[in-house]
């Protein structure tokens, strides 16, 4: 038995055709539409090392490097400070949520 290949199959050093139009960091990447504004959206598959944490805004939660999440931020006028890192579950429910309620730490969490 022949051992697994680890690269994938393609043109090019970095296994990517000619006609691959990825982005050649992170992941899938489209444009969606969210309250009147068209937003980017990428697909962030985890990183394995140590890195930065970011905070999700749809439920105010640490989100570490090493988790798969996504990127979104204004199409139109949105520079690096306007991306925003959520989580994937959070990012598709963003319009059942309300606004972000701040609790105490002895608050009942109902």
């Amino acid at each position: 038995m022949s051992p697994r290949r680890n690269r994938p199959k393609g043109a090019g050093s970095n296994g990517r055709g000619a006609d691959d139009d990825r982005p050649r960091y992170g992941g899938h990447q489209y444009t969606e539409s969210w309250q009147g504004e068209e937003f980017t959206v990428r697909h962030v598959a985890g990183s394995g090392g140590p890195g930065k944490t970011y905070r999700c805004p749809g439920c105010d939660q640490e989100i570490r490097s090493s988790v798969p999440h996504v990127v979104a931020w204004p199409e139109h006028g949105g520079g690096v400070d306007d991306r925003r890192h959520w989580h994937k579950a959070c990012w598709n429910a963003r319009d059942r949520r309300t606004t972000r309620v701040q609790r105490s730490r002895n608050a009942p969490r109902f």
